[in-house]
């Protein structure tokens, strides 16, 4: 139990001896305006349908749709949302100048085995009033989710979180994410150094370098968010918590021979 008040321990410290991201200890949803929210939605919605789909041809489906907007106000709030088109476009997850950008070890790479790569990654979760962001760690071969976080902003503590919580499951040979600040840092890509594992990260034009993690975040929204309509932060983590566990240990795969991801990453 988290206590504000407490003599010794900031809300940060007791956060990180529990293994929850400060932002979501607050239960406050990031927020936006009316419309936008309802832009955000929608935006989502067809992303997950189309995840090809950079800003120009979003702002046309929106203006179809009857939405008085235009092609700034799309790429803002595709690039708050933290989305990019899975094929060449102009980038919206950009790493920061000082930041290392390492080659994509994936290529021709036959995937055989647990805790050969992990991967991850980052997307919108939207709740009745608000949204969320969140990011979680896939082992490619199995499909299984080692670890997710939550948080209300799209910084670097909450995907190190997530980090560290993977990495006291397993230690991966390679950690694949794309180009984004949050992986590129310097806490996120010297955690992976210190544990000897190789970075890998999806070049700018490459399409479906990470098409397992979107896989799976298409899964989230249409079998859980887009059916629940999340009201807290609380309610949403609770549901993610119980819909992971349905992910892992009961869902199967027709990729897996029909297998459930837990089943196949125990090989580990």
């Amino acid at each position: 139990m988290i206590e504000i008040g407490h003599p010794h321990l900031s809300i940060r410290r007791q956060c990180d001896l529990i293994d929850l991201h400060r932002g979501t200890f607050y239960y406050i949803p990031a927020e936006e305006t009316p419309l936008n929210l309802e832009l955000m939605r929608q935006i989502d919605e067809e992303y997950t349908r189309h995840p090809f789909y950079g800003s120009p041809k979003m702002t046309t489906y929106l203006q179809q749709k009857g939405y008085v907007i235009n092609h700034k106000r799309v790429e803002r709030l595709m690039k708050k949302m933290g989305l990019r088109a899975i094929c060449p476009s102009p980038q919206t997850s950009q790493p920061r100048e000082e930041h290392k950008i390492y080659p994509y070890l994936l290529n021709g790479l036959t995937i055989d085995h647990p805790l050969q790569v992990f991967a991850s990654d980052i997307t919108y979760i939207r709740m009745r009033q608000g949204f969320m962001y969140l990011v979680a760690v896939l082992d490619w071969f199995s499909r299984y989710v080692v670890s997710w976080q939550l948080s209300n902003t799209l910084d670097t503590d909450f995907c190190l979180q997530a980090l560290h919580q993977a990495l006291r499951v397993g230690t991966p040979e390679i950690f694949n994410t794309d180009q984004g600040a949050q992986f590129t840092s310097l806490a996120f890509t010297g955690c992976l150094k210190d544990a000897d594992i190789g970075i890998s990260m999806d070049g700018r034009g490459r399409c479906f370098d990470n098409i397992f993690v979107e896989r799976l975040w298409r899964s989230v929204k249409y079998e859980e968010i887009y059916l629940q309509e999340y009201e807290t932060v609380a309610a949403l983590k609770r549901g993610l918590e119980a819909y992971f566990l349905f992910y892992n240990h009961q869902r199967p795969h027709q990729s897996l021979e029909n297998r459930v991801p837990a089943e196949v990453f125990s090989y580990a």
